[in-house]
């Protein structure tokens, strides 16, 4: 267990220099190195997700609707944005944020979010409402924001039939913006029986678009991948074009599952009278021929498992390289270091145990092996920005 300890670190992003509130974790038996956490926002009421700009400017946004910046002077400020149909209730509202690749250019970017009233179904693959039981539903937008980062201004609708369930139990929402121009998109079940393998819903389940929302080479009917419970994470291993993603279990077995083209991650809760039975295997070969295995386990109990990135940078030494999952139970990191060819993990560790709360969502920041991390604690939550310490 990582114990932390004051210190004055050297923060490897310029813009964060003079921050305050630096501490850093001492090594674990099969070590880590330490890890600098610096406070980047403060203040936030449980911030879904967060980008950095190549400017600098770090955004995040609050599932009940507020976009939040730090400019690259340091200042925090309320970024104004038209949210007036947002949909948030319970585990749904403003969730994954994205940066559109070419943002330097064209000043794009994405949200997943839960939005008021009855979905358009104007998608390639029809309404896409298989159990969501609710007139509201989930969409990907996209807006541009000005030089100046005052405002966003949205411009489109990439996908309008994502079901979301009354009260927004397992909404999803993740967005990856791959360096080719499309989206990924990871997506809840709605906590509905049948969804998780309906290919006439787009819950429980990895959408591939491309950025116009229209299906993406190889993704029939946006589907990429199926037979999930809950995505909320998504990432590039580094150096590869293996895509991740970890979804949360039920009382048990929350996973890290390397993702394959049109692959059934095997979630079927479904049982006869037709209720959702959250008592099943997550991956159920017995029920699904041909279900991929997951690559981690959290086993039993569930840990609830949000975000993911990868520590990629020789700061990180050994661990270079390696998965990066948050807990929002166990209130940690999860570092796992993979097999080569990425299919099994090879050694893990944790960090940052009871450190900050309940941890959500992971984002890569810069060349150095840092990334950004929030809080999910539901009041005075923070973006931080975590770095493997200087020697």
């Amino acid at each position: 267990m990582n114990k932390l300890v004051s210190s004055s670190g050297v923060i490897a992003a310029s813009v964060f220099l003079t921050l305050a509130g630096t501490t850093t974790a001492t090594a674990q038996a099969d070590p880590l190195p330490d890890l600098t956490v610096t406070t980047v926002l403060d203040g936030l009421a449980k911030p879904w997700d967060a980008v950095v700009a190549p400017d600098g400017t770090v955004l995040t946004g609050e599932r009940s609707g507020r976009f939040v910046i730090r400019d690259v002077d340091g200042a925090t400020r309320e970024l104004a944005a038209d949210l007036d149909d947002l949909y948030a209730s319970g585990e749904t509202g403003l969730m994954g944020i994205a940066l559109a690749t070419d943002f330097a250019a064209s000043r794009t970017i994405y949200t997943c979010q839960g939005v008021q009233g009855s979905g358009g179904g104007t998608g390639s693959a029809g309404t896409g409402s298989a159990g969501g039981g609710s007139d509201n539903y989930i969409a990907v937008l996209s807006w541009t924001v000005d030089p100046e980062w005052t405002a966003l201004t949205r411009t489109g609708t990439l996908v309008d039939d994502i079901p979301v369930a009354d009260g927004g139990r397992h909404g999803g929402c993740r967005i990856l913006a791959h360096p080719d121009g499309t989206l990924y998109v990871g997506t809840g079940d709605t906590a509905s029986p049948t969804v998780p393998q309906d290919r006439n819903s787009l819950g429980g389940k990895v959408l591939h678009i491309d950025a116009d929302g229209s299906a993406a080479a190889g993704s029939p009917d946006r589907i990429f991948t199926l037979g999930h419970r809950n995505v909320q994470g998504l990432a590039i291993r580094p150096g590869t074009d293996q895509i991740y993603e970890v979804e949360q279990g039920t009382s048990r077995d929350d996973e890290l599952n390397l993702l394959v083209p049109g692959g059934n991650y095997g979630y079927r809760p479904d049982r006869l009278p037709v209720i959702y039975d959250e008592s099943v295997p997550m991956t159920d070969p017995t029920r699904v021929p041909g279900a991929l295995a997951a690559v981690w386990s959290s086993g039993s109990p569930a840990i609830a498992t949000p975000g993911l990135t990868f520590a990629n940078g020789a700061g990180w030494g050994s661990w270079n390289g390696a998965a990066v999952i948050s807990s929002q139970q166990d209130e940690k990191l999860v570092f796992l270091k993979l097999s080569e060819d990425g299919t099994e993990y090879v050694d893990e560790a944790d960090a940052l145990v009871g450190s900050y709360g309940r941890l959500r969502s992971l984002t890569s920041f810069g060349d150095d092996g840092a990334f950004l991390l929030t809080t999910d604690n539901g009041s005075n939550d923070k973006v931080l920005l975590v770095t493997p310490a200087a020697d």
